[in-house]
């Protein structure tokens, strides 16, 4: 019987063993969200942090969309000034969609036009990239 706990013991533990490490293992499969679309803001106030607030809440709703697979806020880091670097915006939106369909949907989506009719009159400029996993 002490022979059949240690076996079932070693097993158990190869077994364990195998498994983190075909989950270390890096993935041949393609990104969860290969679509993904990046908007900098540049706010009318920017010394304004009731106006970047505002913008930071109302850019989040942007999650309610069904299209859009994860969302990510950013506002201006204070890393090293550099010529490549442009640290002029003050908001920044970063979508991941499965496709370029769900991309497009959420163009017209009612929430998106929304967060625009009640957060346009914050920003002077938006610049969008839109990239697809290559």
């Amino acid at each position: 019987m002490a022979n059949l706990n240690r076996k079932t013991f070693i097993l158990s533990g190869v077994a364990l063993a195998a498994g983190t490490v075909a989950s270390a293992m890096p993935s041949t499969e393609k990104k969860k969200y290969p679509v993904v679309h990046h908007a900098l803001f540049w706010l009318k106030n920017p010394t304004s942090m009731a106006d970047r607030d505002k913008l930071v809440a109302g850019v989040k709703t942007l999650s309610k969309i069904k299209t859009v697979k994860e969302l990510r806020v950013g506002v201006v880091a204070s890393t090293e000034k550099r010529e490549v670097v442009d640290n002029s915006w003050g908001v920044s939106e970063l979508m991941f969609f499965d496709d370029l369909e769900g991309q497009a949907s959420y163009q017209t989506d009612p929430i998106h036009l929304e967060f625009i009719k009640n957060c346009e009159h914050l920003w002077e400029k938006v610049i969008v990239y839109d990239a697809i996993e290559a």
